[in-house]
């Protein structure tokens, strides 16, 4: 296949097209039997109708958003005061906020640093437009209708339009999005599950693909695993692996080391574009308390399916998704009977899904403990059962092909649902926030009350629990009569003229962190942080002081910065001259 050329057939998609070669239309026709005009499947515009079902399925998702309120899963408040933060930050005049203000009840944490920053971005864009009650369900159905349109455009490479829709359905509202939309508010994992699909997609377009287009195939990988590294951290450890071992697999297949080549450039360069979030990240993690994120309790030892724990919220909660997961997992192990089928009507890729989703379950079971003991970073995916989300790829396509009968996969998705609603009222129901939960979380933000913080970010020297939870922004600690003015308190820069008539320290109101950089009179001064609680102390002389301290701009994030905008002006002239250089037809 390599070196040989295709014509092409343009392919109405979700919002757009994509392209087919002469062979894939020829098998995805053949493949349509089910309509009586399968040769023309391709040929007739769809229009919007599989957006507006993808678009419904979404709606009715969180239709008990509109009567209950908002579920309040394990990181909601997380996410929610994230958003709130920037929103207000954003206010204040900071474009791209680094330190978090309001955590720890107004000491604050670099949280913007090591959470990526996509899904704190678009939920408080949603903030600007939506009152915050509605922001986590419009957040919510605008990720699952990316999710299902992803799934769409994979499953329409071989499927007519409603098995296509059939299958988007299936992906967007499988048993695991619902679980995270109702007991886990992972909001950052349900946006980047809707990259997961494409990656499949254009693993294989990598290979089907003329030469001259594969340039433009691996950028779009690039953009795709930059994405997934930018929503969520553990899903971009999962789309690298799972990107790594499709295009091995791909490769010693179809003998295609030239496709292998193209898509380990994307994976690269999808890192490089992802650089400004990357470096920093991976270089200030000695500066936080990084390894809290895989303490006991949160490691993946502790999280494998049916795995047993001392504290009875984690066991309930482990119970509820292993018994969801088992669920799938059975679902999907019944497709195995129809694995003819699967090689008929996914000529390209039976296999491929077959050798993911094998993986995916592997990687949820106890015996699997020393891969993610060996593999670099795997294990702060921290969840094993977190694999769902890949495999969920896997069981939409394969569950859409091997059952026909639309009363098969109405029985299929009736049982998964049943399996769902069953686990979660009997094991542990999920929590609600009215508008009243949702407006005081606002109120903390606003008044500078605060919020509780992540320990995988606390800096180093700090200790919340040593530490006044309601002081004034800052007190003199030493003899003699003092002014303190406060002439500015924002969330990165703070102004404080202090008159003295005796040196002392002042003891700010902020958790002390190398990125702070403090100036006295106009002299950079180092900080210090206080014994047991972690504050910045910052001495002054006797008389007049300006105290200025600002959150720097380190070399980090400059370097990152900088890495980013070369791989997109390298990416960007890559395809371009690649364009160049291609014929007229191909």
């Amino acid at each position: 296949m390599v070196g040989a050329r295709h014509s092409q057939t343009r392919v109405p998609g979700l919002g757009g097209e994509f392209a087919l070669t002469t062979e894939q239309t020829e098998k995805s026709v053949s493949a349509s039997c089910d309509l009586p005009e399968a040769a023309g499947v391709f040929a007739r515009p769809l229009g919007p109708w599989p957006l507006l079902v993808i678009a419904l399925v979404a709606l009715v998702v969180i239709a008990p958003f509109f009567f209950r309120g908002n579920p309040s899963g394990h990181d909601f408040e997380f996410h929610l005061n994230s958003w709130m933060e920037v929103n207000q930050q954003w206010r204040a005049g900071v474009f791209y906020p680094r330190w978090a203000e309001g955590a720890n009840y107004g000491y604050g944490e670099p949280r913007f640093i090591f959470y990526p920053p996509l899904s704190w971005l678009m939920g408080a864009g949603l903030g600007l437009v939506l009152p915050w009650k509605v922001v986590p369900g419009a957040f919510i159905w605008l990720a699952l209708v990316f999710a299902g349109g992803s799934m769409f455009l994979l499953a329409r490479r071989w499927l007519s339009a409603r098995d296509a829709v059939f299958a988007a359905a299936l992906y967007a509202a499988n048993p695991y999005s619902i679980l995270i939309v109702y007991w886990r508010s992972a909001f950052a994992e349900l946006l980047a599950a809707a990259l997961l699909p494409l990656v499949l997609l254009l693993v294989l377009r990598l290979e089907s693909d003329a030469p001259p287009r594969r340039r433009e195939t691996a950028a779009a990988l690039a953009l795709v695993v930059a994405a997934a590294w930018l929503s969520d951290a553990p899903a971009g450890v999962m789309v690298n692996y799972s990107l790594v071992l499709l295009l091995l697999a791909a490769g010693f297949a179809w003998r295609s080391w030239r496709a292998l080549a193209y898509g380990a450039f994307g994976l690269i360069a999808g890192m490089g574009l992802a650089a400004f979030y990357l470096l920093p990240a991976a270089y200030e993690q000695k500066w936080v308390d990084i390894f809290q994120a895989i303490s006991p309790g949160v490691r993946p030892q502790d999280n494998f399916l049916f795995s047993q724990a001392p504290d009875v919220a984690h066991h309930q909660f482990n119970l509820l998704v292993s018994l969801v997961a088992a669920a799938q997992i059975i679902v999907l192990a019944l497709t195995v009977f129809c694995w003819r089928r699967w090689r008929r009507r996914l000529p390209t890729a039976w296999w491929l899904l077959a050798l993911w989703g094998g993986l995916c379950v592997l990687l949820m079971l106890p015996f699997s403990g020393f891969i993610w003991n060996t593999l670099p970073k795997l294990r702060f995916m921290q969840f094993p059962w977190r694999w769902l989300v890949g495999m969920n790829v896997v069981f939409a396509l394969l569950a859409t092909v091997s059952w026909r009968r639309w009363s098969a996969r109405a029985v299929a998705a009736a049982v998964l649902l049943a399996a769902l609603l069953f686990a979660g009222w009997r094991v542990l129901p999920p929590w609600w926030d009215s508008a009243a939960d949702v407006a005081e979380l606002q109120d903390n933000i606003v008044t500078g009350a605060g919020y509780e913080g992540t320990d995988e970010y606390l800096p180093k020297s700090a200790d919340l629990d040593q530490t006044d939870h309601n002081p004034r922004h800052l007190t003199y600690a030493g003899s003699g009569n003092d002014q303190i003015h406060v002439l500015r308190w924002r969330a990165q820069k703070k102004i404080v003229l202090a008159t003295v008539s005796a040196p002392g320290n002042l003891v700010l109101h902020l958790f002390n962190y190398p990125a702070w950089k403090v100036t006295v009179n106009g002299r950079v001064v180092a900080a210090q942080s206080r014994n047991g609680g972690g504050q910045m102390v910052i001495p002054v002389q006797a008389g007049e002081n300006l105290v200025q301290v600002n959150f720097s701009r380190t070399w980090d994030r400059t370097a990152g910065g900088w890495v980013s905008l070369a791989a997109l002006l390298a990416l960007g002239g890559w395809v371009a001259v690649g364009r160049r250089r291609r014929p007229e037809e191909n």
